[in-house]
């Protein structure tokens, strides 16, 4: 009987595929291992070890071993061709790292919770929907701005104001509702408690959260007033009845296709603050890195208003006009891929698995270096310079796993498409009326569960004059 065509496909990749060496990281420590290099800057020090050791390295903090992948073959078995032997590291009844925050919700569960919870939410984030929650966008956009006014000329944290404008956004798509008066609070709980949650996983001196430190008290007052946050907008949508067919209406109204139950507050309280926290904090700091390249990228951020002033003609973006601005698009991919907002997933064995030639025990923790794929020179011509015109020009690596911006596989980032209207939507209607210009000498990345500025971006608001340009039958 013949192969399918597939299948010779497949064979022949898989006797083609590369097999590699895994390297131990020299220089650990006895029973703190690589915990203090890597504690004082994760972000570069994953970085100069793959440099150093190439693809497939082991690595000790304290008495955890961790595998760093950094080859888009490796990130292709884990995420996809295995994707059932790699499961997230969260334990809802040990809870560690994003679990302490986010509980057992959609970026944390496993198996048939996650399923479930998947099922449920997925529809919400469908691309057919994007158009209508994309004029909100707009709105959201420009209501935040024209507070800007009083800012003119002056320096402002961008990252800041990505912020709280990404959360405003999430805020009144998914629910509905504005949570101006409460974003400087949620911005320093998000803040305060993804660092806890990252050290908590990666520091192996971090003190329990029952010990009574400062850190730990400060953490259980912002979780406090996240949980409270969150409980009190469930109440009022059950009090008040209204019906927005937003999220929150899909949460509310979710009934397991078994049981018939629905979800519980517990796992009400999960999914409302990860897509509170997940929603819009990976957008906020791809746009911050994305203004950052701009205003050191003279040239760019020519083309980019010339773009922006061209298509809009001084007009507030909609979704219709995305197809038309793919400089914006490409600018917000090339940010994506030099700053990935989460640079590196994690997940844990199953059981004992084999990719790319490596056997790895049960229980083996690995990391795919989404930052090292993105700068792996196999795959990016020039992959340390900016260039938005790759995406312009068809430079996209053939290998699926060299851009992880979203993940990949059935665990891929179920807002994608929201975020990849978001982005674009708001570089353009932010870069119709400002031109926003550095004021400050250095910029840090820092890695806090997600890839931030270190201390911000400090850039002053330059109001654009912007021509506008009379249409005669078409013909400007």
């Amino acid at each position: 009987m013949p192969i399918p065509e597939c299948d010779t496909v497949r064979a022949i990749m898989a006797n083609s595929a590369p097999s590699f060496t895994l390297v131990d990281v020299p220089g650990g420590m006895p029973l703190f291992g690589h915990a203090g290099t890597f504690k004082k800057n994760p972000l570069q020090t994953i970085s100069a070890w793959w440099r150093q050791h190439g693809d497939a390295l082991r690595f000790r903090l304290g008495p955890k071993t961790l595998h760093l992948f950094s080859h888009p073959d490796l990130a292709d078995e884990i995420l996809i061709h295995q994707s059932d032997k790699f499961v997230k590291v969260y334990d809802p009844r040990r809870p560690v790292g994003l679990a302490l925050v986010l509980g057992n919700g959609l970026v944390t569960s496993s198996g048939e919770v996650w399923k479930r919870h998947r099922r449920i939410i997925q529809p919400i984030f469908h691309r057919s929907r994007m158009a209508a929650m994309a004029d909100r966008m707009a709105q959201v956009g420009e209501q935040r701005i024209a507070g800007w006014a009083d800012h003119a000329g002056k320096p402002v944290d961008i990252a800041t104001e990505m912020m709280l404008l990404a959360l405003e956004v999430i805020s009144q798509t998914m629910f509905t509702t504005s949570m101006t008066q409460h974003t400087a609070q949620i911005s320093h709980a998000l803040r305060v408690s993804l660092k806890y949650a990252f050290d908590s996983f990666h520091n192996p001196l971090h003190p329990p959260k029952w010990l009574p430190t400062a850190r730990n008290r400060e953490f259980r007052q912002v979780m406090e007033f996240m949980d409270g946050l969150v409980y009190g907008l469930l109440t009022e949508r059950r009090r008040s009845g209204e019906q927005h067919g937003d999220l929150l209406d899909q949460l509310l109204q979710a009934r397991d296709e078994e049981t018939g139950a629905g979800l519980s507050d517990q796992e009400l309280r999960d999914e409302a603050l990860t897509i509170f926290a997940a929603g819009h904090e990976t957008t906020a700091n791809a746009l911050a890195w994305t203004w950052y390249l701009l205003a050191t990228h003279p040239e760019a951020k020519a083309r980019f208003h010339e773009e922006v002033d061209r298509v809009l003609n001084g007009r507030t973006p909609s979704a219709d006009d995305l197809p038309h601005l793919p400089y914006t698009r490409a600018l917000f991919d090339e940010s994506l891929r030099l700053f990935p907002p989460a640079p590196a997933i994690q997940r844990k064995t199953l059981t004992s698995t084999t990719i790319g030639g490596l056997t790895l025990p049960p229980g083996a923790i690995v990391l795919i270096g989404v930052h090292n794929l993105h700068r792996h020179p196999a795959f990016w011509r020039d992959p340390e310079r900016f260039l938005p015109e790759r995406w312009l020009d068809g430079e996209r690596p053939a290998a699926r796993c060299a851009y992880l911006p979203f993940g990949a596989g059935p665990r891929a980032c179920v807002g994608t498409h929201f975020a990849a209207i978001e982005g674009p939507l708001l570089l353009a209607l932010i870069g119709r009326h400002y031109d926003l210009q550095l004021a400050q000498q250095h910029v840090e990345p820092e890695l806090m569960v997600t890839l931030r500025p270190k201390g911000g971006i400090r850039m002053t608001l330059q109001p654009r004059q912007v021509p506008t340009v009379t249409v005669v039958n078409g013909v400007p």
